[in-house]
């Protein structure tokens, strides 16, 4: 079978963090196309789980997200916009600077792909357990505004179906978490 093979990328935009570029690839018999694609530097997800009265909660934040003209309940996330930071770092500050939490263990559950036909953007997702509290660090206006809570793990599955969580990172998250524990 033939390959596919990049040819190369012209910017469009330059943003302060994404970057959207005409991409020009060849086909398998040799046809050239050209798609947009949004570079990003990838992005981090926590899923910080604490023991509740009543078993596992994970710490969530609700946020404003421009972008929807909407509040969202997500775990505590963020891009990788430190170049060449380790993304267990990443994932460490962020979970400081959202839900004011540090974790002794952040362990990896997955890597994915954020939205493949339009951007190379991977988010690699943490569960975070040990935690204690550190002096929250919120960055810009959205972050300024939100607001840390707690749901029960073992009701992610109804939050999910009803929509009360719609954010693709904090499905993912929250449903390897749950798996991981038990639920």
């Amino acid at each position: 079978m033939s390959e596919f093979a990049w040819l190369g990328d012209a910017v469009v935009h330059r943003g302060h963090v994404l970057t959207l570029v005409r991409a020009s690839f060849t086909g398998p018999a040799g046809e050239s196309f050209d798609r947009d694609v949004v570079r990003a530097p990838g992005a981090v997800a926590v899923v910080p789980v604490v023991e509740g009265p009543n078993g596992h909660e994970v710490v969530v934040v609700r946020q404003y997200r421009p972008a929807l003209d909407a509040w969202l309940v997500e775990i505590p996330a963020g891009l990788r916009d430190v170049a060449g930071e380790d993304p267990a770092t990443t994932a460490a500050r962020e979970l400081a600077e959202e839900a004011g939490l540090r974790a002794e263990v952040l362990e990896l559950l997955t890597v994915f792909v954020n939205a493949a036909g339009m951007t190379d953007q991977r988010t690699h997702v943490y569960l975070a357990t040990g935690l204690s509290e550190v002096p929250q660090s919120t960055q810009g206006v959205e972050e300024a505004y939100l607001v840390v809570d707690r749901l029960h793990l073992g009701s992610v599955d109804d939050l999910i179906t009803s929509g009360a969580v719609v954010d693709a990172k904090t499905v993912i998250g929250l449903t390897l978490a749950a798996r991981r524990l038990g639920y």
